[in-house]
């Protein structure tokens, strides 16, 4: 039985309309229901033609035992990183700051009640491959650690966030100006 996403507008979304996750598409009604039910956010942001996006959908979106926990325990959100790469800007900072890379798929987890990431990665196998765990083993640990580790759960994201907002913040002590629009960036004046 299809999905939330079997009617959406993206190809992309489309293409995971017949996995057994319950995926919601990312709106006010998705997130009102993570906080409501204190479910954490597993937000996967991917794109049509990237290649580790089709596997993880043929294998870990695809794999029932993967799908329940994923249903019962968070909330699935899918993005289409060419329709909203404002959300992809966002979360792509925040996995750069904890990796030190980024990628697709994108795969970031969230609280829910402020949308602030706590844990990201790329491709996540089924089975523990590529030096990387299992994504049920994943799954499990980190619902485990947003059930019990409340306090180290909140320095993360503060952290996080700090840095997210540093990054996004104009120093202080400087205007915006025409000359620091124009700077270093080959800009033409335009009257």
């Amino acid at each position: 039985m299809p999905n939330r996403l079997a009617h959406a507008q993206s190809l992309y979304l489309r293409k995971h309309a017949d996995n057994p996750v319950d995926w919601w598409p990312w709106c006010d009604e998705a997130l009102e229901t993570a906080r409501r039910d204190g479910k954490p956010i597993f937000l996967s942001i991917g794109y049509s033609s990237c290649h580790w996006c089709t596997v993880m959908e043929g294998e870990a979106f695809s794999d029932a035992a993967i799908a329940n926990y994923l249903n019962t325990h968070f909330l699935p959100i899918k993005v289409d990183r060419e329709e909203r790469p404002d959300i992809d800007s966002i979360y792509m900072q925040a996995l750069q700051m904890m990796l030190g890379q980024g990628g697709w798929p994108l795969n970031i987890f969230l609280s829910p009640e402020d949308l602030v990431p706590f844990y990201g990665g790329t491709y996540f196998p089924v089975e523990a491959k590529y030096g990387r765990p299992g994504f049920l083993q994943v799954l499990q640990a980190l619902r485990q650690y947003f059930d019990t580790e409340t306090e180290k759960l909140g320095a993360v994201k503060a952290e996080i966030l700090k840095n997210l907002q540093q990054s996004a913040a104009l120093p202080a002590s400087q205007d915006l100006s025409q000359e620091i629009l124009e700077g270093g960036w080959g800009c033409v004046r335009v009257s």
